[in-house]
């Protein structure tokens, strides 16, 4: 969907490389500009899964001979992503001016935590830090426990990656209709506040409320997962009536005056301990059988490697490990009900040659064309 656009990456971790691999997925000509002679961040790959599709050049943005071929890239790019702290771009003479001036109608992404300006800009943070000031961390748990939502999901990839993503092709299509480029300013602080806005169209409901545990997604009984006696859990979701009624109806609880008022919080304790206790009771692969094949909302909780093995996974083709045995998603969304696997990552620096070639190849023709 994306073939003929190019995106120049300059390397960093999280959710700017995402984007980036997410863009690559969907065919886009992405090259990371890696640092020459640079290691991968501890405890990386050296070939990471979200490098998967891309192209890989090494350069030192200290010297001005690698500055001139990255300026030369930009050129001849659409978007450009950048992670790093707000100021650090400018002081390589690679900043949104100095780049608009070589290339007007180039889209540059900014990805950050804080965002380009405020009180926090330049501020260190992680995760957990934005999506706790966004807002978005406070339901992450069970009332009496701290919160803790699943790693780099919510914050770099949903309120950050995502956000990146789609301010890039916004810009990208406004840019090919007006010639003017823009720049993206992408703060997962941001993002992830915005995430919250259906949770905030119940939050206006008058079943929902701002304590934790007393929320319509967060409080009620069919609204959470459950410990299993092997170890395993199971998630629960019947939030419409008539699915909890298919619930109930498996679970032999129809007509049970503790699971009566779906929606009254003042059940949702009982309700819940005794479903505490009739989960325990039983290994998941039980409850996994009961409600199979049913609208009861009620499903296991697969890690990635057993999802693999899932026969959703198998007939979608949604996880599956290369010859080394990295375990990857496929590319997602799916268009026309077709995936393309994705292209292995490159080692660092791999395409070097490749991509200084064709960028003199492109100086010969303009000269030709002048």
């Amino acid at each position: 969907m994306l073939n003929g656009l190019r995106i120049i990456e300059f390397e960093g971790i999280g959710p700017g490389p995402f984007a980036a691999m997410h863009m690559a997925d969907l065919g886009a000509d992405v090259i990371v500009v890696h640092r020459k002679g640079g290691n991968p961040t501890p405890g990386m790959p050296q070939a990471p899964v979200i490098d998967r599709g891309k192209r890989s050049i090494a350069l030192d943005l200290k010297d001005a001979g690698d500055l001139g071929t990255v300026m030369a890239l930009i050129q001849t790019s659409d978007g450009l992503i950048e992670g790093f702290r707000p100021g650090v771009m400018e002081k390589f003479g690679l900043g949104p001016e100095d780049c608009h001036a070589a290339n007007p109608a180039l889209v540059y992404g900014r990805m950050t935590g804080w965002g380009q300006d405020g009180p926090m800009a330049h501020m260190a943070g992680h995760d957990m830090n934005y999506i706790g000031m966004s807002g978005a961390l406070w339901y992450a748990s069970l009332p009496g426990q701290p919160p803790m939502a699943p790693a780099t999901l919510v914050g770099d990839i949903g309120g950050g990656a995502q956000y990146l993503t789609i301010g890039m092709l916004a810009g990208i299509l406004n840019a090919r209709s007006t010639g003017k480029g823009t720049v993206v300013d992408a703060a997962m602080v941001d993002g992830s506040a915005h995430m919250m806005n259906l949770l905030m169209t119940l939050h206006q409901s008058s079943t929902h409320q701002s304590n934790r545990g007393a929320s319509l997604l967060d409080g009620p009984h069919w609204c959470r997962t459950y410990a299993c006696s092997d170890g395993g859990f199971m998630s629960v979701q019947s939030l419409e009536p008539k699915f909890y009624a298919v619930f109930l109806d498996l679970l032999g609880l129809t007509g049970d005056p503790d699971f009566d008022s779906q929606f009254e919080p003042a059940h949702w304790p009982r309700a819940t301990a005794r479903l505490e206790a009739l989960f325990a009771a039983k290994p998941r692969d039980h409850w996994t059988a009961l409600f199979e094949g049913t609208d009861a909302c009620a499903a296991p909780v697969l890690s990635p490697d057993e999802a693999l093995h899932h026969p959703l996974s198998r007939a979608r083709g949604i996880w599956h490990k290369d010859a080394d045995g990295t375990l990857q998603a496929a590319v997602a969304p799916r268009f026309d009900g077709r995936t393309a696997p994705p292209a292995a990552p490159p080692a660092r620096g791999q395409h070097t040659d490749e991509i200084l070639a064709e960028l003199q190849a492109a100086s010969r023709q303009a000269g030709r064309k002048e």
